[in-house]
């Protein structure tokens, strides 16, 4: 199939309305437009590199544990959650009670994304994964009745009150279970000769477009990304996340992709896309510095504490996981006492590593603010 002459689908006049009923995706894709092949080359350099910082940095695991609070935060924000990335990171008796069902639906992302990627070592990327990533997603939260784990049986649209004033409605049910089985088939086809990252915007696109959940489509599309990456080796660590390029731009993304469905124009799609993974990839690739280069000045900082300095390196280590804590978090993690964290926690705040947010006499939290505002740039 070429960009320049895809047709994407044709709209199917149901009861009352109309569905869009996409193409199949799993066959060879070619293009003439210049463009394309020097952003996919950009977009492949900067990707290279920031999967160098993953292969490189020590205790890696460390900071991904951000990049994932953080697209947690950025692709929930996209779909109306309103929870701060410093919220996300916070204990739930800490969140305001008008606002929990919102953290709650950010930390079930994080635990989607985190059980996503370790499914990935014994599970290949498939519909299978994606349902129970949705599960995870869905549970406990406002979708939870609407098919948590399983595709739609019923018809869903995108914008307006109702199928008769939506700005786009899906395909039909009935096609979701063929369409997603040929979309998984994309994934994997050894027999076609598509680069990988084409292969991922078209996929997003043809998601998007499926609309296969009754909730909960835009953020697993877009955890598909990373996991498609992963899975195919582009990634060795889940480290690149489009939902704040998307979110930056946000306009622009969901009018690339009505382009599509429209208008044809597969080709602003994935110019689109691929600039996302460019600009992502390199910005991730020099937050990756400015950790390294946090990190060498932290260390040097905590060893003026002399024989302390092995509980605060290890208190550290706990910080670049999670850089909100309170005592006990520090207590629990290290297995120290109430006193000895104390203490630690006094000289990390002497020193500048770390500042008391609450002002409160009990249950205070203390925040590595240099570290945090790292992912919030």
């Amino acid at each position: 199939m070429k960009f320049e002459t895809f047709t994407a689908g044709h709209w199917l006049t149901r009861y009352q309305y109309k569905s869009f009923e996409p193409v199949p995706v799993n066959h060879e894709w070619i293009w003439e437009d210049p463009a394309i092949n020097s952003l996919l080359e950009q977009a492949t350099r900067a990707l290279g590199e920031l999967n160098a910082f993953s292969l490189i940095v020590p205790d890696i695991d460390l900071f991904i544990e951000m990049h994932v609070v953080k697209e947690a935060q950025t692709s929930s924000k996209i779909e109306g959650t309103q929870t701060g990335i410093d919220e996300a990171l916070m204990p739930e008796e800490q969140i305001r009670p008008e606002k929990r069902d919102d953290w709650r639906e950010v930390r079930n992302y994080i635990d989607a994304v985190n059980q996503a990627v370790v499914e990935l070592k014994t599970l290949p990327l498939s519909n299978r994964l994606l349902r129970q990533t949705h599960a995870t997603l869905m549970s406990g939260v406002r979708g939870e009745h609407k098919q948590p784990g399983e595709f739609r049986v019923s018809q869903n649209w995108i914008g307006g009150s109702s199928l008769m004033d939506a700005t786009f409605i899906p395909p039909h049910p009935e096609g979701v279970p063929d369409l997603m089985s040929d979309l998984e088939k994309f994934w994997h086809n050894e027999e076609i000769v598509v680069p990988h990252l084409i292969r991922a915007a078209i996929s997003h696109y043809q998601f998007e477009t499926i609309h296969p959940f009754l909730d909960g489509n835009g953020r697993i599309g877009r955890l598909l990304i990373p996991l498609y990456f992963l899975s195919h080796g582009l990634l060795a660590k889940p480290s690149l996340y489009l939902s704040d390029f998307f979110e930056r731009n946000r306009a622009s993304y969901y009018d690339a992709l009505m382009r599509v469905r429209v208008s044809n124009d597969l080709i602003h799609w994935v110019r689109f896309f691929l600039n996302g993974v460019a600009q992502t990839a390199s910005k991730g690739r020099d937050t990756f510095q400015q950790i390294l280069a946090l990190r060498t000045e932290a260390e040097h900082r905590i060893l003026q504490l002399g024989k302390r300095t092995p509980n605060a390196r290890q208190a550290l280590n706990v910080l670049y996981r999670k850089p909100m804590v309170m005592a006990t978090d520090l207590e629990r993690e290290l297995g120290l006492s109430h006193p000895t964290v104390n203490a630690l926690l006094r000289d990390f705040i002497r020193l500048g590593l770390l500042k008391e947010v609450t002002g409160a006499a009990r249950n205070r939290l203390y925040v590595f603010e240099t570290y945090l505002k790292l992912f919030l740039m």
